[in-house]
């Protein structure tokens, strides 16, 4: 059998070798540098206490790793989120297909006799209850970064979830319906490019990249923080839009196959 399998992959045995002399000596330098690690709650850096000291009295943001993402670093998160809608992106461009492209693959007869089993009552009813709760939790995880754990990044994925649990608690059509292409492509677009015009009005005002422009608030209320709170959501919704045009994706790859089989 081992004959066989190597005769059917014959690079099998040399990637295993190159992964063991790349990994082995990888493995033992992150073991030694979990050892040097600090206890949990024993690590002090003086530009972690500097923040953690400003951010209330500065920003009015009682959440201090909201208010370096969204302002004291927000030009990096900028990147990191542009680093993600570029990576939806390469992901959508490998998974399209040319209507000339053939298809060739060795389990074409395995899948044309396949059939999904029906979504069961029970999860069905779950799903769909959990629909508005999900989507709801991800707005308020949104809206509320500047108060408590969350923001931009976080909401996103959560309120994406809630587009997940409609296909999961219906079906492929149904989801497909619900998530048109060109509406999610410019939902995640729209998201990118508010991060980048709210940091363009700040130069248009005289001031740096980014910069607040808008009242800080109350300290310990929604409208807190001036624009970290706008940030927040632009993010969000770039985030939210790139993981539901992901899973968009493989439902419309899965439904063409489907049609192509039957």
């Amino acid at each position: 059998m081992s004959d066989d399998r190597d005769e059917l992959d014959p690079g099998a045995r040399g990637r295993t070798i190159l992964f063991f002399i790349g990994g082995v000596p990888l493995i033992g330098l992150l073991a030694a540098a979990m050892v040097q690690l600090p206890r949990s709650g024993a690590g002090h850096s003086l530009y972690g206490d500097l923040l953690v000291g400003a951010a209330v009295r500065e920003r009015h943001v009682t959440d201090v790793v909201t208010a370096i993402n969204f302002d004291y670093r927000g030009f990096d998160t900028l990147g990191e989120e542009l680093i993600l809608f570029a990576s939806v992106m390469g992901v959508l461009l490998i998974l399209r297909k040319s209507d000339e492209q053939p298809a060739c693959d060795d389990r074409e007869d395995e899948r044309q006799t396949r059939r999904a089993p029906p979504t069961s009552e029970a999860v069905r009813a779950l799903g769909l209850g959990m629909i508005g709760v999900t989507l709801t939790f991800g707005l308020y995880i949104i809206t509320h970064g500047q108060l408590t754990p969350g923001g931009g990044f976080q909401g996103g994925v959560i309120v994406a979830t809630a587009w997940v649990l409609l296909y999961l608690a219906g079906d492929a059509r149904a989801y497909e319906r619900a998530t048109p292409k060109p509406v999610v492509e410019a939902f995640e677009a729209v998201g990118a490019l508010a991060y980048a015009l709210l940091g363009f009005a700040g130069l248009l005002a005289g001031l740096s990249f980014l910069a607040n422009l808008l009242p800080l608030g109350p300290i310990a209320t929604a409208h807190s923080g001036g624009t970290i709170a706008l940030l927040s959501v632009a993010t969000g919704r770039e985030v939210a839009g790139g993981f539901v045009l992901l899973v968009t994706s493989f439902v419309e790859e899965a439904l063409a196959e489907r049609a192509g089989s039957s």
